[in-house]
């Protein structure tokens, strides 16, 4: 065999050699895609965000100032969060994000995946029965982050400015520091009770308390490599090896889980509703289907629901009726579509939604074990995610949901890194039939399978109308992400409400189990005389602590309007 002559081995030999070492798996999902420019003259007046945090708000609109598009706003917004707004914000996670670039719909699936060592009973005991806590805290929570990958793939493909750009507000931010507000510092003191000698948590986060100047000078490291590695880095360079090496004896990933890892661009769900087209989340994600089913069975009840007052009793009787539908077809048909073939289309056929609706008992509580699953049983995260809607001045809109899980996810930091891993293990189906940390059950096809993503309620949306956006909407909450947006979609476009306060607006939740269980919440509660008319309708009244945190971007002819949830530290920004 010759010798290859070092001496003529050039420079860019080199560099394709040393890509060419990265797994398989991520090249095939960043292909070379070619930069378009925006539309020559703007459409709208204006850029806007509406984000989870100031931070995050400030770095958006640098991007905006140095010329980027919304795609780069958008990442720059999810490095940033991942620094400033650790306990869902991530790089030790996962997400979806909805686009909508030069007239057209993306989505692509950044969800987390099971690790190769994952088998179905990983969280069982010897008697079958789940283990308390062990898919929510601790190493062998954690699924194969994918945000990261996500994040490169859609700048890649529809960002204007360079990578190192996007990502340099998170890096000042983690290598300067930034101040902490008290929700973040109250979130940190009662996730640390739960890690409390599980984890590494407070080696690194134990001086998060309100008012501190908080640096992370390991995550802004991390954070440099991959800005001039690109994606590559984290799944198969030094922040794979840390990863490893951390997980290495105590839980399940490995480094050739991380080189195997692959975000996937998918067909988002798309639906005609009342004159505009409803673009968003397709499996793994049950929160768009949910999201149209809502929606269209409300409006096959058009003449049950005439003359019903928003929020009145027989109002949240009638969405609790069409909610208890849609949470039996979720815990039996939905998972990933790579393991599973999950029939979307017969889950948003006209017909049969109008079939589902036409089943309401618009009187009473329909009995629970009557709602069977509508197409037969042939064949199921926390609250702690985030948010944030994105729309350039040439009218193209991100629709971001990510998340670690719980609050700072499994409380485990890789060593070295200063990144929060994710606990996201605990949206497979444990043991199908059981419910999980949210009560919702699932069913085989989102049992644990290697490599699998499981099933999520997370919904980014973006309404259009005669090719334009009209509406980027989103929520963190599980279970309750598209109960919360189909409620503020319904008060804007049914009831006419601003977007300020149809965001505000009391909000609710029924999930089929536990039985006739209404949810509510602290900001606008369910109470006095109110509660005593729903309760004489057969529900229980059960509080919750959150329901969503909305952040949501309405288009006014050419005008962003912005809003965040009130129940929130979210931030909003227009950018001229």
């Amino acid at each position: 065999m010759k010798l290859i002559d070092k001496a003529k081995f050039s420079a860019t030999a080199l560099a394709v050699a040393a890509l060419l070492t990265t797994s398989a798996g991520f090249l095939e999902s960043a292909p070379a895609y070619a930069k378009a420019p925006p539309p020559q003259q703007p459409v709208l007046t204006a850029s806007a965000v509406a984000v989870a945090d100031k931070y995050s708000a400030d770095a958006a609109e640098k991007i905006f100032k140095e010329g980027g598009n919304a795609v780069d706003a958008a990442v720059a917004i999810a490095f940033t969060l991942a620094v400033t707004y650790p306990e869902a914000g991530n790089i030790g996670g996962g997400g979806f994000m909805t686009l909508y670039v030069n007239g057209k719909p993306y989505f692509i699936d950044y969800r987390e995946r099971a690790p190769l060592a994952a088998t179905r009973n990983m969280y069982l005991d010897d008697q079958g029965n789940v283990i308390k806590g062990k898919s929510l805290f601790g190493y062998y929570a954690v699924g194969v982050p994918g945000t990261v990958a996500g994040m490169w793939e859609a700048q890649h493909r529809f960002g204007r400015l360079k990578w190192k750009q996007v990502l340099a507000p998170a890096i000042g931010y983690a290598r300067d520091g930034f101040i902490v507000d008290e929700q973040l510092a109250k979130r940190r003191e009662a996730a640390e009770k739960d890690f409390e000698g599980k984890t590494n948590f407070d080696t690194y986060f134990g001086n998060l308390k309100e008012g501190v100047n908080f640096k992370q000078p390991d995550l802004a490291a991390v954070l440099t490599r991959i800005a001039n590695q690109g994606a590559r880095e984290f799944y198969n360079g030094k922040t794979a090896d840390q990863i490893a090496a951390s997980m290495k004896g105590h839980g399940l990933i490995t480094k050739r889980d991380l080189q195997e890892y692959k975000a996937v661009w998918r067909q988002p769900i798309q639906a005609n509703w009342n004159g505009y087209r409803v673009i968003t989340a397709p499996p793994p994600s049950s929160g768009g289907i949910g999201l149209v089913q809502l929606l269209k069975m409300k409006a096959d009840l058009k003449s049950d629901f005439a003359n019903v007052d928003l929020n009145s009793p027989q109002y949240i009787h009638l969405i609790a009726e069409i909610e208890k539908r849609v949470f039996a077809d979720r815990a039996q048909y939905l998972g990933d579509p790579d393991f599973y073939k999950v029939p979307v289309a017969q889950l948003t056929d006209d017909a049969y939604i109008a079939k589902r609706a036409s089943e309401v008992n618009p009187q009473t509580p329909s009995d629970t074990r009557s709602v069977q699953p509508g197409l037969g049983t042939s064949m199921p995260e926390k609250a702690e995610t985030t948010h944030f809607s994105v729309v350039d001045k040439w009218g193209n809109a991100v629709s971001n949901t990510y998340t670690i899980n719980g609050y700072f996810g499994s409380g485990v930091v890789a060593e070295g890194t200063g990144i929060v891993l994710n606990d996201e293990m605990d949206d497979f189906a444990s043991k199908p039939g059981v419910p999980n940390m949210f009560g919702v059950v699932g069913s085989d096809a989102n049992s644990i399978e290697p490599k699998k993503r499981p099933l999520s309620s997370m919904s980014p949306t973006i309404l259009t109308k005669d090719g334009q956006v009209s509406l980027v909407i989103g929520t963190p909450g599980g279970s309750r992400i598209f109960t919360s947006i189909f409620q503020v979609v319904n008060n804007v476009y049914d009831f006419n409400m601003p977007l300020k306060d149809a965001v505000a607006a009391m909000r609710f939740h029924h999930q089929l189990l536990p039985p006739n269980t209404i949810f509510w919440e602290p900001y606008a509660p369910i109470d006095g005389e109110l509660a005593k008319q729903v309760e004489a309708k057969g529900y229980t009244l059960q509080a919750q602590n959150f329901n969503g945190d909305i952040q949501a971007i309405k288009i006014n002819g050419e005008t962003p309007e912005p809003v965040s949830d009130p129940r929130g530290r979210g931030v909003t920004r227009v950018i001229h």
